[in-house]
C-alpha cells in the first residue's frame, strides 16, 4: 500500500496517536529517500547545469513534501462562499485611456504567452503554437502580428516572453529566427523539468538526468511561471526596465489580445493602490461547465477547480445558475509583487495530483500547479467579467473549425466576431473521431463551410464536405458504422438531421 492509499484508509476513521505516529513517520521516510533519489540525478546532470537542476529540484521536493503532508486534506464544501460583487468588477465600468496616454501604459506593460503544450492531442508533432489556425498563420505568428501592431501603431516596444517546457523550447527557438525583422523583441525562458514519481515507491523512475528517456520527465503546470521568470533573471530585467504588469494567456487562447481599458485601470487606479492580480473571467454557458471558477474561501479569493471539488458536489460545481463564471487564464498581475512573494516564500497553490500510465504500463505521479491558483497569495485580487470575445481557445479540431470559418475575420493578427453574424455567441461544433486529428479534418472539407447563421453542428462517423456547403441552425450529421455520408458541394443544411448512408459519385 502506497502512502496515499494509507491517508485515504485512515481519513474516515478516527485516528489514534499511534496512527498519527506511524503516518508521520512513513511521511518523513519518503521524504528522506526522495532527497537522495533526487541528489543523485543531479550528479548525472551535464556540470554545467547541475545548479540550474538543483534549484529546480529544491522547488520539486517542497511541492513533493506538501503533497504528503495534505494527502486526504480535501476542500471543506460547506466554506465555500459565492464571491461577493465587489471582488469581480464588470468590464463596461472600466474606461478607456485618452489616446495619448496609451504609449505610456503600453511601456510599462510585458505580455507573456504559454507555450509548453505540444500539438500531440491534434496529431501534431512539436509545439502546439505552430499549428496553422488561419490563412498559414499559426498561433505563434498571430500573437507576434497582434504586439507589432501595437508597438508600430503607438510607437512602444512592448516585449513578447515565451514560457516554453522542454518538451517545446529547441523547436521554438529554430521558429523564432524567421522573426528577426520584426519590431518585437522576444524573450524565451523555460518552466521546470521535474521528475514523473512511481506510484508503488513514491520515488523517480528516472535513473539519469539525460534526454534519451523523456518519459520520466514533465512540466509541471503553468504555476510553475512565477519562480521560474524569476530563476531566468527576466523579472528582474523588465523591472529594471520600468515594466509594471505582466498579461499572461494560453498561446492558443486566440481571444487573449492586450487589453487597453484593463491595462488602463492597472496603472491608473480610480482609489486606493491597483491590484496586484487580475482575473479575467467570463460568463459560463453549458460548453464550460468544467471550467475553473472564483469563490470566497476562509476569507480569501480563491480559484475552485473541477479536480478539487468533492465528487457529491460536482454536479452543483458545473451549475450555471450557481457558479456564473469561469476563469479564462488571461491573467494581469504586478510585476513588483510576483518578486516579493517568491523572495518571501509566500506563493501558495493548490496541487493538481496528475496520474498516468505510461506506455510501458507504470504508473505514475505527476505533481502540478495552477497559475490562477495564485491569486489568494496576492494583495487586493480582483476578477473583471469580460465579454466572451477574450475566450477563444483552440483545444480541438472542432474548435478550429469555428476559427477557420466566416464567423470570424482576421485584423493584425487579432479574430473578430463578423458583423454579418446576427447574435454574437458562438455555435457549439462537437466533431467526431474521424475528425480528431488536424491532417484528417483538412481532408474531410474541401472548403470551410459557410457557418454564419449555425448554432449548433455534431458530426460524428465517416463524414466528408464538399465546397461551398451552408450550415445554419441546427445540424445533426451521423454516419453509422460501416457507413459513409458525403454532403455534396453547395449543399444548403438548415435544421437537418442526416443519418445513414449519402454517398454522392462524380460522373
Amino acid at each position: 500500500m502506497d502512502l496515499l492509499d494509507l491517508s485515504s484508509f485512515v481519513r474516515g476513521h478516527r485516528r489514534t496517536g499511534s496512527d498519527v505516529q506511524f503516518i508521520e513517520r512513513t511521511r518523513l521516510d519518503a521524504v528522506k529517500a526522495m532527497n537522495k533519489e533526487l541528489a543523485k540525478l543531479i550528479q548525472t546532470g551535464p556540470p554545467g547545469l547541475q545548479e540550474r537542476i538543483r534549484a529546480e529540484f529544491d522547488e520539486f521536493e517542497k511541492l513533493f513534501g506538501r503533497y504528503l503532508q495534505e494527502a486526504g486534506h480535501a476542500i471543506m464544501w460547506d466554506k465555500i462562499r459565492l464571491v461577493s460583487d465587489d471582488l469581480v468588477k464588470t468590464y463596461s465600468e472600466l474606461q478607456s485611456p485618452e489616446t495619448n496616454a496609451i504609449k505610456a501604459l503600453l511601456n510599462k506593460l510585458v505580455v507573456v504567452k504559454l507555450n509548453g503544450g505540444l500539438g500531440t492531442s491534434m496529431g501534431c508533432k512539436g509545439p502546439k503554437s505552430i499549428i496553422s489556425v488561419r490563412n498559414d498563420l499559426t498561433f505563434l505568428d498571430l500573437t507576434v502580428q497582434q504586439i507589432e501592431h501595437l508597438n508600430k501603431t503607438y510607437g512602444t516596444d512592448v516585449p513578447l516572453v515565451l514560457m516554453n517546457s522542454f518538451n517545446t523550447d529547441e523547436d521554438t527557438e529554430k521558429i523564432l529566427q524567421r522573426y528577426q525583422q520584426v519590431k518585437v523583441k522576444i524573450f524565451t525562458f523555460n518552466q521546470s523539468r521535474y521528475p514523473r514519481i512511481s506510484r508503488e515507491s513514491l520515488l523517480p523512475i528516472a535513473n539519469s538526468f539525460n534526454t534519451e528517456n523523456m518519459e520520466s520527465w514533465y512540466p509541471p503546470g503553468h504555476g510553475d511561471v512565477y519562480q521560474s521568470i524569476a530563476n531566468s533573471k527576466l523579472l528582474d530585467q523588465f523591472i529594471a526596465d520600468g515594466k509594471k504588469y505582466l498579461f499572461m494567456s494560453n498561446i492558443d487562447n486566440l481571444g487573449a489580445t492586450v487589453d487597453l481599458n484593463i491595462l488602463n485601470f492597472l496603472l491608473n487606479p480610480k482609489t486606493g493602490s491597483a491590484p496586484e492580480f487580475v482575473m479575467e473571467v467570463t460568463d459560463k454557458t453549458r460548453a464550460d461547465v468544467k471550467g475553473g471558477t472564483l469563490v470566497e474561501y476562509e476569507g480569501k479569493l480563491r480559484l475552485l477547480e473541477i479536480a478539487q471539488v468533492p465528487k457529491d458536489h460536482v454536479d452543483e460545481f458545473k451549475s450555471v445558475s450557481k457558479f456564473k463564471i469561469f476563469n479564462t487564464n488571461n491573467l494581469w498581475i504586478s510585476l513588483d509583487a510576483i518578486k516579493r512573494v517568491v523572495e518571501e516564500n509566500t506563493l501558495h497553490m493548490e496541487i493538481i495530483v496528475n496520474p498516468k500510465t505510461l506506455d510501458n504500463g507504470l504508473n505514475v505521479v505527476q505533481l502540478e500547479t495552477a497559475v490562477g491558483a495564485a491569486i489568494k497569495s496576492f494583495e487586493g485580487a480582483i476578477g473583471i467579467n469580460v465579454p466572451r470575445r477574450r475566450f477563444l481557445p483552440v483545444k480541438t479540431t472542432s474548435d478550429l473549425l469555428i476559427v477557420m470559418s466566416n464567423l470570424y475575420s482576421m485584423k493584425t493578427g487579432a479574430l473578430e466576431m463578423n458583423p454579418k453574424r446576427s447574435f454574437p455567441s458562438v455555435p457549439l461544433v462537437k466533431l467526431g473521431s474521424h475528425f480528431t486529428k488536424i491532417k484528417d479534418y483538412l481532408h474531410r472539407f474541401a472548403s470551410i463551410p459557410d457557418m454564419l447563421e449555425l448554432d449548433h453542428l455534431t458530426v460524428s462517423g465517416d463524414v466528408t464536405f464538399g465546397k461551398n456547403v451552408t450550415l445554419k441552425g441546427t445540424v445533426i450529421i451521423i454516419a453509422n458504422h460501416g457507413d459513409r455520408i458525403d454532403i455534396p458541394s453547395g449543399a444548403v443544411l438548415e435544421n437537418k438531421i442526416v443519418s445513414g448512408n449519402l454517398r454522392i459519385l462524380d460522373h
